[in-house]
């Protein structure tokens, strides 16, 4: 079987690091390696005092995240697995690393209802095990937050909205597509998926 490299995409708050603990149930041998990890693991190392701080240390996530993708297909990883609301920023990147390797892609895009997303999205946020980097202006290792509704970057609605739109998660896509609605959780089957997967 050829060399693969899975993309579980689409906006936040569709369940896709709920699919990657399924899938690395079924593929406990694949890579794994997401953006949203790289950047809770380098804003506790390094930190951020304001958003202009917050938005360099971005630079040095995608510059790592590309180099563990770099380094993980030059040596052969046989399924690698990412998960991000991936949008055109990251497409051709990811395209000619493939290329490069010779790797095929399988694009994972999950899609649901904005008002589901943003209910999820707006809950997800006030969870106590939130990294606080995502919704503070400010950010160093060990500060804490009791109440995350005192949180000083929290997106609006309207912003939510805005980024959804502009940066088109509900069609990415890169190789072959498989598409879930995910509307509603209860109702979505992954086990055709996990099963192909499983033969990878």
């Amino acid at each position: 079987m050829k060399k693969t490299l899975i993309l579980i995409a689409g906006p936040p708050a569709t369940g896709k690091t709920y699919l990657v603990n399924l899938i690395v149930k079924v593929q406990p041998q694949l890579y794994k390696i997401t953006p949203d990890e790289l950047k809770e693991d380098i804003a506790d190392s390094k930190g951020f005092n304001n958003l202009v701080e917050k938005a360099s240390l971005e630079n040095i996530v995608w510059k790592a995240y590309y180099q563990a993708i770099d380094a993980y297909m030059m040596v052969g990883k046989k399924v690698i697995l990412s998960e991000y609301p991936f949008s055109n920023k990251q497409k051709s990147q990811l395209n000619e690393l493939a290329k490069k390797y010779s790797y095929d892609i399988l694009t994972v895009r999950l899609v649901a209802d904005f008002e589901v997303l943003w209910e999820r999205r707006l809950k997800r946020d006030r969870e106590e095990d939130r990294h606080l980097s995502h919704i503070m202006t400010h950010y160093h290792f060990g500060d804490t937050l009791d109440n995350r509704e005192l949180a000083d970057n929290q997106i609006t609605k309207v912003e939510f909205q805005n980024i959804v739109d502009v940066r088109d998660y509900n069609h990415f896509k890169l190789g072959k597509l498989l598409e879930f609605n995910v509307s509603d959780f209860s109702k979505v089957d992954y086990s055709p998926l996990l099963s192909y997967l499983a033969e990878l």
